[in-house]
């Protein structure tokens, strides 16, 4: 079971409260996490990730272990601690401006 904080417009979305639990089959990646979330949730399809390529949206940045894990690749295994579901893995909104 892998614990998974959202961000408040998306839990709004997808009418959840702080955090999901997701279950994966075989390694903890950001892809297979995503993939369970997007299964569990239709709601949030298209809104981490790109409907068409599956990357990441530009605004969305990934957390895991208090570590930024936005830019590895989504087949890296996450850190142990968030595969065993002792620590969240993170889906935060990012913000821009001036």
């Amino acid at each position: 079971m892998i614990r998974v904080v959202l961000p408040h417009h998306l839990r709004t979305l997808a009418r959840v409260g702080d955090e999901v639990q997701v279950d994966v089959d075989g390694a903890a990646t950001q892809r297979a996490v995503l993939d369970a979330l997007e299964a569990g949730y239709p709601a949030l399809r298209g809104t981490i990730r790109d409907h068409v390529t599956h990357k990441r949206r530009p605004m969305v940045r990934f957390f895991a272990c208090e570590e930024d894990v936005s830019h590895d690749g989504p087949d890296t295994p996450l850190p142990e601690a968030v595969a065993k579901g002792t620590e969240p893995f993170f889906i935060i909104g990012a913000i821009a401006g001036g």
